[in-house]
């Protein structure tokens, strides 16, 4: 039973930020239990887990649903990431050896050409290789805590178009700040990785600030950069 429970919870968590289900949607026990091929208890254990990681929400008599996110919400996720994420980078600049160095140029390199103007400009690509080069400075980082905070921070199941938002200007000082945060690393100066990094992070910020501004709503934005 508890590996059942394990395994409801890991697909359920995935799905969730994945964005598979949105925020406030309904998470009934049956219908999951048939569509994970368990039955109701690992998936009642699973909900109370995901609650306790704060991406669901569980009301008596009401059920489980798919926990919602205020503007508010959002831009604090946005001041919290910058702080982790910055000393992640400062921490990173200061041990970074030769493959990781070259991993993040290599990075930089694939973003540069996915994100070039034309019919062949993959934003999808763009978001992924992005995600991996944040990732790997967090791991250059050496602190597992750091890495445990931030996972807590981004437990936000919003859908990955963040890049689809950048206007031309955005998408070009995003490419920039790639590319000094790899210079910053090559330097080994943690301050100045450090500096880059927050302002990337709160340069992502501002894109979503306009977009809520034009009346997208916060759940379907992005915690990207």
């Amino acid at each position: 039973m508890a590996q059942a429970a394990e395994r409801a919870h890991l697909r359920l968590r995935a799905a969730i930020l994945k964005g598979e289900y949105r925020s406030g949607e309904r998470l009934g026990e049956v219908e999951l239990a048939e569509s994970l091929h368990v039955s109701r208890t690992p998936v009642r254990e699973a909900l109370h887990r995901l609650a306790a990681e704060g991406l669901v929400e569980i009301e008596a008599n009401r059920g489980a649903r798919v926990a919602h996110w205020s503007r508010e919400d959002l831009e604090e996720i946005y001041e919290l990431r910058a702080l982790l994420e910055g000393s992640a980078a400062r921490r990173a600049a200061e041990r970074a050896d030769d493959e990781v160095l070259a991993a993040l140029g290599g990075l930089c390199d694939a973003m540069d050409m996915a994100a070039r103007p034309g019919r062949h400009r993959d934003l999808d690509r763009v978001a992924a290789l992005n995600a991996e080069f944040h990732g790997l400075i967090m791991d250059a980082s050496g602190s597992s805590r750091l890495a445990a905070m931030l996972g807590q921070v981004v437990h936000v199941p919003l859908v990955a178009r963040t890049y689809h938002r950048y206007d031309e200007a955005a998408l070009a000082r995003s490419m920039g700040h790639h590319r000094e945060l790899a210079a910053a690393m090559r330097s080994h100066d943690g301050p100045w990785a450090e500096s880059v990094m927050r302002s990337h992070v709160h340069a992502a910020r501002c894109v979503l600030s306009a977009a809520l501004e034009d009346g997208t709503p916060p759940d379907e934005q992005e915690v990207g950069s």
